[in-house]
């Protein structure tokens, strides 16, 4: 065992040493830096922020790189960062209503007050590839326009339906109700929305994309309107108590979505809209629509709605969206299983031997029958 053992550790060390090789590339091509990742590549470094749990683009551009692009490793080896650093407080809660828009469109109302930006987005271009974007010296529009803060207020698209009384109430908790901290504590269930949204705000977007997709197509009946999605910075405030008042941290960047569905009503309350949510860091747009979709899908009980589909059970959703468990539990399949694949081997083996016995025993005593009846 000695001897195997430092056979494994030296075939490991070759490995990262293999790794740093492949990580690298060709080393007459420069280098791709940190600065470049997280200016060029900044929906991946949202991402992984997101997935990470942890806002810094640096970090996350630096994760990236580590992990060869490699998005769901770089969010690992983030998660596993952030475990390092100390725990301060909690900030206060996100003024989104005084986000500086950068970009914000709803597809309920076409005339807004403050009026639609639509700021950085693919969902205008052709899904055709720009070879001039192979060129080493790419440079930027003479005409791009400046980025400049709107002048006029942008009230929520979901605030508009409240002041006539067509949307249901965002619920408010009530003074000094703890809030859940999945950083902290194990999930556990049955969770309240705190908790689900936490949990759904790190999960895997992908995952989270499927289950929206499902919604939509039958399993959960959802199939929501677009109430609003901006995206731009917040400022982050802390409560400093020698203060007795909230101080600026700094800006962050988020993605902010509310979709919006019909809701029949019932005998204690009138035919209203409903709403989904979703809040990530950046620009991650589909994360955000997919989890307001989910979001809404889980609050089927609360609104006296039917369970039908998966997107709608909490246990299962929760469970299965954090693709670094997952990524750990189908991965660890890679590591020895011998003495658990042998035990199985056996007994394969032991079964096989069996049934082919029985097989055999029941060939001669229909042998013999046939023979007896002859």
């Amino acid at each position: 065992m000695y001897v195997a053992v430092k056979g494994g550790e030296k075939a490991i060390r070759n490995a990262h040493r293999l790794l740093a090789k492949r990580r690298r590339g060709d080393t007459s091509v420069p280098s791709l830096s940190v600065e470049q990742i997280a200016e060029q590549l900044a929906l991946s470094v949202a991402r992984v922020m997101c997935e990470g749990s942890l806002y810094d683009d640096g970090l996350a551009a630096l994760a990236i790189k580590q992990a060869r692009g490699d998005l769901i490793e770089a969010a690992f080896l983030i998660r596993a960062y952030r475990t390092t650093l100390p725990r301060f407080g909690y900030s206060e809660p996100l003024d989104t209503g005084a986000m500086q828009v950068e970009r914000r469109i709803s597809a309920t109302y076409k005339d807004l007050p403050g009026g639609q930006l639509l700021g950085p987005t693919f969902d205008y271009s052709h899904r055709l590839l720009d070879f001039a974007l192979a060129a080493e010296d790419e440079g930027v529009p003479e005409d791009a326009p400046r980025q400049t803060a709107p002048q006029e207020a942008m009230p929520r698209v979901t605030d508009l339906l409240s002041d006539e009384g067509l949307m249901e109430p965002d619920p408010v908790p009530e003074p000094g109700t703890p809030v859940g901290d999945l950083t902290r504590e194990p999930l556990s269930f049955p969770a309240d929305r705190d908790l689900r949204l936490q949990n759904l705000a790190r999960g895997d977007e992908g995952f989270l994309l499927a289950l929206a997709y499902s919604s939509q197509r039958g399993y959960a009946r959802t199939h929501p309107f677009t109430g609003e999605i901006r995206y731009g910075e917040v400022e982050v405030e802390f409560f400093a108590e020698e203060l007795g008042f909230a101080v600026t941290l700094g800006r962050i960047k988020v993605t902010e979505c509310q979709m919006v569905n019909q809701f029949s009503g019932s005998a204690k309350a009138p035919p209203k809209f409903t709403r989904g949510y979703g809040l990530v860091f950046g620009q991650v747009e589909r994360k955000a629509m997919a989890m307001s979709m989910v979001d809404r899908a889980l609050r089927w009980e609360e609104l006296g709605e039917e369970q039908t589909a998966p997107v709608q059970d909490t246990e299962f959703v929760l469970s299965h969206s954090d693709n670094i468990q997952a990524t750990g539990f189908v991965e660890h399949l890679k590591l020895p299983h011998y003495v658990d694949f042998q035990a199985e081997l056996d007994l394969v083996r032991r079964m096989r031997a069996e049934w082919f016995a029985a097989r055999e025993q029941q060939e001669d005593t229909n042998t013999s029958d046939k023979e007896a009846a002859e």
